[in-house]
């Protein structure tokens, strides 16, 4: 059901957002962007560990908002340039 947000969905976004994170991090550094491609990833994962915490809780909603959130950081930090990603799967960038 799309309008339902299920343990199965809920592992698939985790999953492909964990996914986005650990390109992102691993990516070359760009010395102008390196502060602010620092303060993405920190924020990032700061909202995966929030999902995380909800999904324990039973709240997969908000999990489901964190990890959105969190990918959206992910896909901002791409398009400007602060990570060096080629992967239309996971990133909205190429």
């Amino acid at each position: 059901m799309k309008d339902k947000v299920t343990e199965d969905r809920l592992a698939r976004y985790f999953r492909l957002t964990e996914q986005a994170f650990e390109k992102a991090k691993t990516s070359k550094e760009d010395v102008k962007l390196e502060n602010t491609r620092d303060k993405i990833l920190d924020m990032a994962k700061r909202y995966i560990d929030d999902a995380k915490h909800f999904k324990e809780k039973g709240d997969f909603v908000t999990a489901f908002s964190a990890l959105s959130y969190a990918h959206g950081l992910l896909d901002a930090g791409a398009l400007i340039g602060a990570f060096d990603v080629h992967d239309s799967d996971l990133f909205i960038v190429d």
